[in-house]
């Protein structure tokens, strides 16, 4: 198609030229003392146009001659450029591979080509970012080696070219690098210096808090390490079910590293209401208050979001949890001068009323009751709970209380069985 309209181009301007080139009367006069030259306007033309293309020509060719040195410049340049990025993909190839060493060579490679560039006059406009990369991925295979000193000195020299202007948006990547080395060294205080360095911005990216939260972890910083484990959860890069039980596990190390009332207070203030409401969590804390000798009407303050849980789903915990439920109220029922509120006495009838079939809650019941003197409802409902009972534990507990019941009637007999029956069970334990 395209060859056709050029075709009928030219018969266009074949036409043109006859019609109007070919009875052109014109003529041109050239005075040259003492000659005249008279041409046709129509050769005139043809010769103008002549020397135009002639000189045009010669002009392109003396500009190609006197370039023939640029373009050599300009070829030189292009076989250094590739071999850099020869020597770079060589790097990254060797480092994937494990060739630590090979790597490193390769790195120190691109460096040597790109100054022998820069000493020929030239320069590239992405060398300082070459040069910070070259010098990291060098350090990167030296780490690997464990050869520090050599890891060291490149990375100085990386961080040094990342302050070049052109280079400034390597200098993140080369101080998540110093951290992530930092960890690898077990130096969590340095990593976290290096972290702490960064801009806000780039601080707050994943990798970052990644790298924070081994630090904090390392550190032996829960409530740091809390916070990160929020925001990975947050950001998506822990699933919601990874990241609660992490944050289980780091809101119960956070508790555990109050050492009096006030400081566990203060721990559980820093948790936030969702962690609070974990039952692991909020049981954990209500122990450890009770074993500090803190308030027992605190811990089932605290315990309360547990119990509502277990009362609108009762398979929200399993026995383990329900097990360390009862026996956590049943440390604060036993405290000195705590006796159980009104409130609680009637939310755990109406708990063991509601479900007469769950043997923890008929237990609890009937420690309550023990505790406020009802002995005959109290014996009532233990021993009702021991048929059910699936944890030795309570089983024990149980006939220890029944036991002592009896020594109170002076039922020496049933003392003695009930004491036989909790040795028993302590024995499967």
């Amino acid at each position: 198609m395209r060859a056709a309209l050029w075709l009928m181009g030219l018969f266009a301007v074949a036409v043109t030229a006859a019609l109007f080139a070919g009875n052109d009367p014109g003529t041109v006069t050239l005075f040259w003392p003492p000659h005249r030259v008279d041409v046709s306007l129509n050769l005139f033309l043809l010769a103008l146009a002549l020397v135009f293309v002639t000189l045009h020509l010669a002009l392109r060719t003396l500009s190609a001659f006197f370039g023939i040195p640029k373009q050599a410049r300009r070829w030189r340049l292009q076989q250094r450029e590739r071999a850099i990025q020869s020597a770079l993909l060589d790097t990254f190839s060797h480092l994937m591979g494990g060739r630590y060493i090979r790597a490193r060579k390769s790195a120190e490679l691109v460096v040597s080509l790109e100054e022998s560039v820069a000493a020929s006059g030239e320069a590239l406009a992405y060398a300082g970012r070459l040069r910070t990369l070259a010098h990291l991925l060098a350090a990167e295979s030296a780490h690997s080696l464990q050869d520090r000193s050599l890891r060291e000195r490149h990375f100085r020299l990386a961080l040094d070219h990342a302050q070049a202007r052109e280079a400034q948006e390597m200098r993140d990547g080369v101080q998540l690098r110093a951290a992530r080395w930092a960890l690898d060294d077990r130096d969590a205080a340095k990593s976290m210096e290096w972290l702490d360095l960064m801009p806000q911005g780039a601080s707050r990216r994943t990798v970052a808090l990644r790298l924070r939260f081994k630090a904090a972890r390392m550190a032996s910083r829960p409530l740091q390490a809390l916070e990160m484990a929020r925001l990975l959860t947050k950001h998506r890069a822990f699933s919601e079910v990874a990241g609660k039980s992490i944050a289980r596990g780091l809101a119960i190390e956070h508790l555990n590293s109050a050492h009096d009332p006030v400081q566990l207070q203060r721990a559980w203030d820093d948790l936030e209401h969702a962690e609070r409401e974990m039952p692991d969590v909020a049981m954990q804390a209500a122990q450890r208050l009770l074993d500090q000798e803190g308030d027992a009407a605190t811990s089932r303050q605290w315990l309360l979001p547990v119990w509502n849980m277990l009362q609108q789903q009762p398979d929200a915990l399993n026995l383990a949890q329900k097990v360390r439920l009862v026996r956590t109220l049943e440390s604060g029922f036993g405290s000195a001068g705590q006796a159980p509120e009104a409130q609680w006495l009637a939310r755990i009838e109406s708990a063991q009323m509601g479900n007469p079939r769950d043997a923890a809650l008929q237990y609890l019941a009937g420690v309550v009751c023990m505790r406020l003197g009802l002995w005959g409802k109290a014996q009532q409902m233990l021993k009702q709970s021991l048929a059910l009972l699936q944890d030795a534990g309570l089983k024990r507990d149980a006939w220890r209380a029944l036991a002592v019941m009896a020594e109170q009637r002076q039922d020496a007999a049933g003392a003695t069985e009930a004491y036989r029956q909790a040795l028993a069970e302590a024995a499967k334990r």
